[in-house]
């Protein structure tokens, strides 16, 4: 790493929901958070659910989220790398963001290593033992017959139903109806303990639980949520040696 420069983590923002016009403000308290980090960035890690909705069909994505999407542009473009992991809300992204933004797209966890420190980092979703109900259903909407079927709906009707069904099922209502299980629950936690029996990683950054918290998994081995930009407005930032989690005031 660059000497004063840091990695940048951010996760769960879910723009167009609950509407795009209640989701407004969050988009640009997010434009504004950019902005900041922007001038010391190393690099920036999007771990998922950008949207609360995305479906890209081949000649359309759904409208809206142009400042978003132009800042994140402008920040690529002056060379900041920006890495984008899908989560369960927008996980039929393809490669409209590695072609128009040049941001690569991955599909599960990857390795990473910054200044000596390694990182296990990813959405979160379908790891670790348990919600065997979500891990049958991810399978279904990530088979490439389902993605074909849902492309023969007209994308106003697409994108309508599939929002509809977006908010209806997901705690959008804010942060504080997000609880901590203990750590022999939560299941993140648990993945973590379980790859550090073959593997060692300094970090595992994960969105997805909505619930901002670090907790030691190992000998100098930490679990990290990043939270959501929905009630809580939290991102990590890691410095060269030490990690923190920070709360976007502005």
């Amino acid at each position: 790493m660059i000497s004063n420069k840091k990695v940048y983590f951010a996760s769960d923002q879910h723009f167009g929901a609950p509407t795009a016009e209640l989701s407004f403000p969050r988009e640009q308290k997010f434009v504004a958070w950019l902005e900041q980090v922007k001038h010391d960035a190393e690099a920036i890690f999007l771990l998922g659910d950008l949207f609360d909705f995305w479906f890209e069909y081949k000649t359309v994505v759904p409208k809206g989220f142009v400042r978003v999407l132009g800042k994140l542009a402008e920040i690529r473009d002056s060379g900041i790398p920006i890495y984008f992991f899908v989560g369960n809300h927008d996980l039929w992204m393809e490669d409209y963001f590695q072609t128009e933004l040049n941001i690569p797209v991955y599909h599960d966890n990857k390795e990473f290593t910054f200044n000596g420190k390694t990182f296990l980092i990813g959405h979160g979703d379908g790891k670790g033992p348990g919600d065997m109900g979500y891990k049958r259903m991810k399978k279904v909407f990530t088979n490439p017959f389902s993605k074909w079927l849902f492309r023969w709906l007209h994308p106003d009707i697409g994108v309508r139903l599939a929002q509809y069904l977006s908010v209806k099922n997901k705690l959008i209502s804010g942060a504080e109806d997000v609880k901590f299980l203990g750590e022999e629950n939560e299941w993140l936690v648990l993945y973590a303990k379980r790859k550090l029996e073959t593997k060692h990683y300094n970090y595992f950054v994960f969105g997805h639980r909505h619930l901002p918290m670090i907790m030691p998994v190992g000998e100098n081995s930490d679990y990290v949520n990043l939270g959501d930009w929905i009630g809580y407005f939290t991102y990590g930032v890691f410095d060269g040696n030490n990690f923190e989690l920070l709360k976007f005031e502005k």
